[in-house]
């Protein structure tokens, strides 16, 4: 602030725009936490969603944050689709004299890591835009940089502009380091941060705050079900999980996810010592904090997913022809199809004579993120407690069992009375309509988690809009869960509409896009009566299988052409009226 000058003190608050693309909410809770950083530096912030941004917003921008996820293998999230169109456009107004940074976020196991937040970050600058500090690229576990990202932007941000001269950020920090240390701890920018999670055998303490539970600070909640939904038959395993929130204080809204602090299986990280000839007792320093290695890869790193770093490095350090030639390649789809089903155990018994220590190992591991599952239930007909629908992944390759990390966490070893440290994600951007308009909910197996939630909470509040939801999965006797709230659901008069698709139950397959297809007509009329369309479940390909019904749905229905049809599915998406959360 001080770098600022006394002008610009006199001056008053000065604008800072602060601007969010998200997919799942995590880019838009990094953006509250810019603006409620941003006062302490003189900004009068205001943030928006890029589905709300136009050109003419931006060109007025003088101070500009710009904090963006990336979707699948590069991709925009849903809600900056047009703004970037807009953007990278030849329409796009100089921004000369503006100062911006970016903060993108992304999963390093994608090849397109970050790419959406790299693509803003080029393109600001390309229209003339002053970049006052290097953008941050943060992985799964994206508070600790996005929290260090902060504390040096907002000061630079505040520099930036100031008479006499623009500060740089590393003015700033030259500045910063030059002044005499505050007597008093500058506020807090991000969640309290507290000691490492407690083993799954402790009972975690609690904190005496009901307002602080976080990334940093999950709270200990306990399991009170934890009981299997599929058929004995099903070739799946998936679970109706209970958890109650007690006296955390904790609140969530239809839509919201829940994250849950994953523990690495014991039985594997016993394997990654006898394998570097560890004993599990050697401390690792990380950061300000030290763990025994046990701890270190039981607690906070990544063992399930292995990074390609970790395969770059055991490839520079073996001959082993196969590692050598795909890393040397560059041919990623081939290195990602080989590390499918792989683990870091995996990972270092390729060359089983090759030597590595903890710290060379834990250097190549990403952090032990928590996992985000979809809240199946309503807070108010739920009241007290978090329901999630989850599937234990679980897999046999080689010599070894395997199982998702998270999943067989809570499945084989979080039974009925054991805790679970756990924060709620928002989802700002998957919310209910208002209660007459008409809900049309697509979610097959698991992705059918939030939208037994929006069922549940428009019966609360006696919404009076049609809802219709498309279910499916393998076989109707094994896997269709929660058949019996759904019925009564029907029976009710709650949902007007039940489609199901059940692949494997007939000679042919049968998907939920072609239970659309097949309603393609009415399903159009409720579009042209104002529906909202909501999708949950995988990315990979059913939402892209959804994604391309419905346009052959509107472009057959509608009487559009293809570009028509791509427009009106623009303006679904503008209006806020299709909503994904896919994963």
């Amino acid at each position: 602030e001080a770098a600022a000058g006394p002008a610009a003190a006199d001056a008053g608050p000065r604008p800072l725009l602060i601007v969010y693309g998200t997919q799942t909410g995590n880019a838009e809770y990094v953006a509250e936490q810019v603006e409620t950083a941003a006062a302490e530096h003189g900004f009068a912030a205001e943030t928006k969603d890029m589905g709300d941004m136009d050109l003419d917003t931006l060109a007025a921008a003088k101070h500009l944050v710009i904090v963006c996820s990336t979707y699948g293998e590069g991709e925009m999230p849903d809600d900056a689709e047009d703004f970037w169109q807009e953007v990278a456009g030849p329409d796009a107004p100089r921004l000369d004299g503006a100062f911006f940074g970016v903060v993108a976020l992304g999963d390093s196991i994608y090849d397109g890591f970050c790419q959406a937040g790299k693509n803003f970050d080029a393109r600001l600058a390309e229209l003339g835009a002053t970049r006052v500090i290097d953008r941050v690229d943060c992985d799964v576990d994206y508070q600790g940089p996005a929290d260090e990202w902060i504390v040096d932007a907002l000061p630079a941000l505040a520099a930036a502009g100031a008479e006499p001269a623009v500060a740089t950020a590393a003015v700033v920090a030259e500045q910063v380091a030059a002044e005499p240390v505050a007597e008093e701890p500058a506020p807090a920018i991000a969640d309290t941060p507290v000691a490492e999670p407690p083993a799954p055998e402790a009972a975690p303490a609690k904190s005496t705050s009901k307002s602080d539970w976080g990334r940093k600070n999950p709270y200990p909640a306990t399991i009170v079900t934890n009981s299997v939904l599929s058929g004995a038959t099903s070739a799946k395993e998936v679970r109706h999980i209970e958890i109650s929130l007690g006296d955390s204080g904790i609140a969530y809204e239809p839509g919201d996810g829940i994250s849950i602090a994953a523990v690495n299986d014991p039985s594997v990280v016993d394997l990654i010592l006898k394998r570097i000839g560890a004993t599990g007792d050697e401390v690792i320093k990380d950061r300000k904090t030290e763990h025994s290695l046990r701890d270190a890869l039981t607690y906070h790193y990544e063992i399930g997913v292995p990074t390609k770093y970790l395969v770059d490095y055991i490839a520079k350090r073996t001959h082993d022809p196969e590692i050598g030639h795909l890393v040397d390649t560059g041919d990623h789809e081939a290195l990602d199809a080989w590390l499918y089903g792989r683990d870091v155990l995996d990972v270092l018994n390729v060359d089983p004579d090759l030597t590595i220590t903890p710290e060379e190992l834990i250097a190549e591991l990403k952090p032990l993120a928590a996992r985000v599952y979809s809240i199946s239930s309503s807070p108010r007909v739920h009241e007290g407690s978090v329901h999630i629908t989850m599937a234990a992944v679980r897999y046999r390759t080689g010599d070894r069992d395997r199982g998702g990390v998270c999943s067989t966490y809570l499945a084989d070893r979080r039974p009925v009375g054991e805790q679970v440290g756990v924060y709620i994600t928002p989802n700002k951007s998957f919310r209910l309509p208002a209660d007459d308009a008409k809900v049309i909910m697509i979610g097959p197996g698991t992705g059918v988690a939030p939208f037994r939630a929006f069922l549940h909470e428009r019966v609360h509040r006696g919404a009076t809009g049609d809802n219709w939801l498309f279910f499916g999965d393998q076989h109707r006797a094994s896997d269709f869960i929660y058949a019996d709230e759904f019925g009564q659901f029907v029976t009710d008069g709650v949902l007007t509409h039940l489609d199901l698709a059940f692949s494997r139950d007939q000679e042919h397959k049968v998907y939920v896009q072609n239970r659309m297809l097949e309603k393609g007509a009415e399903f159009f009329s409720w579009l042209e009566s104002g529906a909202h369309i909501y999708v949950c479940g995988d990315a990979t390909r059913m939402a892209h299988d959804v994604d391309e019904a419905l346009h052959e749905i509107v472009a057959q229905h509608g009487g559009l052409s293809a570009n028509g049809a791509e427009a009106y599915i623009s303006k679904l998406k503008s209006d806020k009226r299709y909503l994904r959360d896919v994963y």
